[in-house]
This record gives structure tokens, sequence and C-alpha cells, in this order.
């Protein structure tokens, strides 16, 4: 299919990239034929588990589910069971592009001020963070069974079987796991967290204890057994709900109504063309797919690849096309169930040109805003949230991103999270609860106009989770990634695709290149990453740089001249793996 017919119908509800699900007579083609897979994800448990599904027939989808069963035993302080996600798919023998919004969403009895203090100011975030007030109402189960209806090959029951496996076999704390405990000492101040993570003595398990979780084991069979509306019906369900409503700080008033309530969606994808490449995301209520494509089409007005990697220039022109999407995003976008997002103005190419012409490439900026789309309105009867009040909120990285392809090249991108490390600190079923609500601005309004991420009953907090999948000219798929990173996961997939099309480097070497982010409008480098040139040639052209661990968790896979090539972030504990040879 040529490039231009990709274009046309890239904002509709899926997105068709070939012409292979029919043949001429109408009757449906032949499957591709199968050959090797691969899987990218943040703990080598989980790849194994994704492997396992994949190499027993399953689809990407099937390991996927896996893999995040996994996830949420070895790796709770990032994702699970009790949080949200974001997944793409592609369909490659139908040549079908889907995202799927498994977010989590705010109870019905929230209120504006939920994160305000009795004198109305803005509670500390650690205070807005730990116990029942934070929990939303989690959305990656419902996602993953909506995801398996139209695309699981295997039974959904067989799908948790490497999870129930590892919970009774038992798994070692890692050397992340064993880090992060000693880090957080509220974790310690919730029962259930400080039975399962801590000794009698009160210190955390040590590095290659062999951990157990019989109530997980639990939790899986449940859901393997009735399925996903167990947890939002039935016994988990109410374990959920008692667990936030009854935590000894904050209790939350979700019910069990809340749960039932719930709703994954299909959104439309944001896809645009970089250089050769076609990128999709997520659309709203993520802000992560806009923004890193506003980026990249604010850098397309700029020679990219004449320009060396980690080198002034280049950093540079990242850091200043990143503070104008960031911009834009802080006052544009939220759940666009509840505010009008202008996608696509803010992905206009001649927008973003305008854009692009504000970066001065002898010196930063002395302060950015955010532009005005509604030259490039594309409805008549369209709306700009003009009336909104900037804001950044909090939105910490404790969150884990895997990518697959499997052996017919139907693909998975899928960013999941908890939020905050170990999210709510608060556990139902031997699984952690979000702390998703504080992505919500914390202020309902700043002054005197309304915030478009503020809290609702029923809305989906912002979130920069940027899941995303590449094509090539053909319409085939080129690669797949993501990130976790709170805000700054938008520039950790920014730089990578930078690297990967401009600089032409293999997937590991751009993810192993160093960081350099924006994440609230200060500039950050990766500690100790970059020369001291390099950053004095940075502060010459007026950039206020600071420098600070940026622990991103990138985990792709490319398809390179037929092959599968993978990558993992060696600042966490990932492993990339293929199989079916």
């Amino acid at each position: 299919m040529a490039r231009r017919s990709i274009m046309a119908i890239m904002f509709s509800g899926v997105l068709l990239l070939s012409a292979c699900g029919q043949s001429d007579t109408g009757e449906a083609a032949a499957a591709p034929q199968a050959g090797p897979y691969m899987v990218a994800s943040a703990n080598a448990h989980a790849t194994e588990a994704g492997l396992e599904i994949l190499a027993a027939g399953g689809s990407a989808v099937d390991a996927a589910i896996a893999v995040q069963a996994v996830l949420g035993l070895v790796e709770p302080q990032s994702s699970g069971l009790g949080g949200g996600a974001f997944l793409l798919h592609f369909d490659k023998s139908e040549g079908r592009l889907q995202t799927f919004d498994g977010r989590e969403t705010a109870p019905a009895s929230v209120t504006p001020d939920l994160f305000l203090n009795e004198d109305g100011e803005p509670l500390g975030f650690l205070d807005a963070v730990v116990g029942g007030r934070s929990v939303g109402v989690p959305g990656v189960v419902a996602m993953m069974g909506l995801a398996h209806e139209e695309h699981g090959r295997l039974p959904w029951a067989d799908l948790f079987a490497p999870a129930l496996r590892l919970t009774e076999e038992g798994f070692e704390v890692s050397p992340r796991l064993n880090y992060l405990l000693g880090r957080l000492s509220r974790l310690e101040t919730m029962p259930a967290a400080r039975a399962y993570f801590y000794g009698a003595d009160g210190a955390p398990l040590p590095v290659g204890h062999v951990l157990k979780n019989p109530a997980y084991a639990e939790t899986l069979r449940l859901l393997a057994e009735e399925g996903p509306a167990v947890f939002y019906e039935g016994v988990v369900a109410q374990q959920i709900v008692d667990a936030a409503t009854t935590a000894p700080v904050a209790p939350s008033g979700m019910t069990v109504n809340d749960l039932k309530a719930y709703k994954p969606v299909e959104r439309a994808p944001v896809c645009s063309e970089y250089r050769a490449v076609t990128l999709c995301g997520m659309g709203p209520p993520s802000s992560g797919g806009v923004t890193v494509l506003q980026i990249l089409g604010i850098l397309e007005n700029f020679d990219m690849g004449a320009l060396q990697p980690n080198s002034a220039e280049a950093l540079h022109l990242i850091l200043e096309a990143s503070r104008l999407a960031y911009a834009d995003r802080n006052l544009y976008l939220a759940d666009s169930d509840f505010v009008e997002a202008p996608v696509e103005e803010l992905l206009n190419k001649d927008y973003l040109k305008s854009r692009a012409a504000l970066i001065d490439r002898s010196a930063a900026a002395e302060a950015v805003k955010a532009g005005d789309p509604t030259p490039f309105i594309v409805q008549k009867d369209a709306r700009l949230p003009v009336k909104y009040a900037p804001d950044a909120s909090p939105e910490l990285p404790s969150t884990s991103h895997f990518s697959i392809i499997d052996a017919n090249g139907d693909a998975v991108s899928m960013t999941t999270t908890v939020e905050f490390a170990f999210g709510s600190h608060v556990m139902a079923g031997g699984f952690i609860l979000n702390n998703q609500l504080t992505d919500f601005s914390f202020l309902p309004e700043r002054d005197g106009k309304p915030v478009a991420n503020a809290v609702a009953p029923g809305k989906r907090p912002r979130s920069s989770m940027s899941p995303t999948i590449a094509f090539d000219e053909n319409g085939d798929v080129w690669a797949a990634l993501g990130s976790p990173g709170g805000p700054a996961i938008i520039g950790y997939v920014a730089k990578t695709l930078i690297a990967l099309i401009d600089w032409e480097m293999e997937m590991q070497a751009a993810i192993d290149l160093p960081n350099a982010v924006v994440p609230r409008g200060t500039p950050y480098l990766e500690k100790d990453k970059f020369s001291p040139q390099t950053i004095a040639a940075l502060q010459a052209l007026g950039h206020d740089i600071k420098q600070r661990e940026l622990t991103s968790g990138l985990h792709g896979v490319r398809i390179v001249d037929g092959a599968l090539q993978g990558g993992a972030d060696p600042r966490r504990e990932g492993v990339a793996k293929a199989g079916g040879f």
C-alpha cells in the first residue's frame, strides 16, 4: 500500500497498512508462514514466560498476558494486576493496528479537592500517594481480556501457567527490588506489604531470598478459571475494595460498583511520518504518543542525521523541541472523554514547522509557552480547550514496558504501571494496588482557570506512557518499543527513535545511548554519561543543565532485513530474547 493511503486513514479507529487480509475473490487469505519470535521485557522470568507461550503457538497478545502476570510478581514495584496499561497491537494478516486503553479510572466518590488539605493547599506528594485515597479502579486485567477476545490463540487459562508456577516455586529477590524496598520507609507502615516484603527484623528481604506468594497464586487461579469478570464483579473485586477502603492511611471511597462499571476502551491510534518511517502511538488519556510525535515533528525540520549523537548541537535541538512539545502537552492533553484534545491540530506539519521556527540554534529560549493550533483546525466545528490552565502533574517513574513480535509477525508494544514505586503501598490478593489518581492535577484550577487534567468521577488521569510501533514505507512493522520513566518516558522514547532513524543505530545501541530529557522544564542529562565539554557547550547556549540518574527501562524489538533485533535497557534488569529458530 502506498504511504499516502496509510496516512489518509491514520486517525481512524483502526489503521489499515496492507491489503493482505483477503484475496481478490473475497476469501480469507492464508495465514502467514510462522517464523522466529522475540520478547523484550524488564525481567528474565517475564521474558521466558512470554517465550513459553509463543513456543506453544500463542499470539503476541497471549504472550503479553503471560508477561504481565509474571511482572506483577517479580517486579511489583513497577506494574501488576492492580494497575493499568496501554497496549498497541498490529495484526499482520489483516494489516490492522489497534490501541487498547486499560488506564485506571477515578471512583464515583472523588471530589475536586481530593488532594487538597484543610487549607485548600496541595498535599505533599508522598502524603497523597500512600493509602487508599490514591487508588484508581485497575484497568489492565479488563484490557487484557478485551485484547484476548480479539487476538488470543491459546485458552485464557493457559496464559497464567508460567506465573502460577513461579508463585509456588518462588523467585529470587532481585537487586533492584531489594534496593527499592530499602528506599521506601512508608511501605513498612502497610501491614500486608510489611508481612510480604520484610523480614521479622523489619529489614528488606535480601537479594537472593526465594520469595513465594500464595495469595497471588490464588488470585491467578481465580482469574484463570473465571476470567476477567472475577476481578471486577467477584471475589477479587471485593478484596480490592476491602483493601482500599480499610487502608490504615487515607481510606478510599471506592465501591464494588466502581469496578463493575469499568470498561477498557479501544481508541484511535495517533500516527505521523518521521523521515521514511510512520510512527504510531497511544492517544489521550496518554499524552505520550502525541508529545513524542510532536518532538520528532519539530525535529524533522532539522537535519539531525548530519549531527553527531551526544553532541551539544544535537542535544540543544532535542531539548528545545522537547520544551515546546511539553508546553503543549501540559495545556491541551487529558482524558479525551472529558476534554477536547486537539490531537490532529497539534500534529499538523505546518503547525510543527511554526513551532520549529521558534528554536534558535545559538541560544536556549528563556521561556517556552504552549502554541496556538487554532489556525490548523481540521474540522470547522472543532473546539480547542483554550480556557484551560497549564499543568504538570507529578507522575513518577515506576512503570514497565515490553515489546513482542510473534511467529506470524504480529506485534505488541505495551506499557504498564502502578505509578509510584509499589503504587499506593496497599495490597490485595497478593498484588499491589496503584496510586494512579496522583497523576491528576492536585489543583483543580489555576489562576481562575480549570485544569484539563483535574480529577473527576470516572475520569482517566493523563499519562506519559508512550508505547510505539513503527512502520516502514511498505506498511510493514519496522520496530516496537517503549519505556517506563514518568514524564521522562516521552524523552526516552524520542531519543531512541532519533537514534534508530537519524543515526541508523541498532536497537541495543539506541537504547544504550545516554538520556537527555526535560520532563518538567529543567534539562536533565544522565549522570556521568556526557563529556564536560558537551555540558559546558550546552550551558554556554543557556541551558540550566542538571545531572541525575535517569533510569529508563527501554525495551524494543526491530525487524532488520527480515531478522529480529532486540534490545533491553541495561539500566534495569531486562532481557531481550528470541525463539522459534
